[in-house]
């Protein structure tokens, strides 16, 4: 954020541009944070008070996302149009309305997943190839942009929103394997 902040790019950029640009750059930075909260991975917070902020940060991801393309949205319509339609000629512009769709369809789930009826084991099935693809769309629509973000910090971020669900995944992997594992083993005695 202080690397693009200090960016003479700015200098050329309204306030609602430049809003809506650190909202998209907050937006990456939530990434990180969801499966760091979801693996455990921050120490002092336990296995719900993780969850429990993982969903407040869900919303929080959802919010900025609103913000950066609104801000978009304001300072240039045609430009938000042609994204959203998938007719840009610029080749981040899909990565990122994809995976804002990922991110919303995400959001509307968890508020509606208790009156849907949706199960934990069904809720995973959904959510886990959402969070994939929030988390690839994203880091491609960010690499590809040459905007704000410098280059090695942007990089940084990338890769570690990368390793994180990457980590995630393989952990989430271990454990089911496990578990299958232990069951398989239980089942035969």
């Amino acid at each position: 954020m202080a690397a693009a902040a200090m960016s003479p790019q700015l200098e050329w950029r309204g306030p609602i541009y430049i809003l809506a640009g650190f909202a998209g750059m907050i937006a990456l930075g939530l990434v990180l944070v969801q499966p760091l909260l979801i693996g455990g991975y921050l120490a002092p917070l336990t296995a719900y008070r993780g969850r429990r902020v993982h969903h407040w940060i869900g919303g929080a991801l959802a919010l900025a996302i609103v913000i950066h393309v609104a801000g978009l949205w304001i300072t240039s319509p045609p430009d938000m149009i042609d994204a959203l339609t998938f007719a840009s000629p610029t080749p981040f512009s899909p990565f990122g309305v994809i995976a804002m769709w990922a991110i919303f369809a995400v959001a509307l789930l968890a508020v509606l997943r208790g009156r849907l009826g949706l199960r934990l084991r069904t809720w995973r099935i959904v959510h886990i190839p959402l969070a994939v693809v929030i988390v690839v769309g994203s880091v491609v629509h960010a690499m590809l942009i040459e905007g704000t973000m410098e280059t090695v910090t942007k990089a940084a971020l990338c890769v570690l929103v990368l390793g994180a669900t990457v980590k995630l995944m393989a952990d989430l992997w271990m454990r089911r394997r496990r578990g299958t594992l232990r069951g398989e083993s239980i089942a035969r005695q």
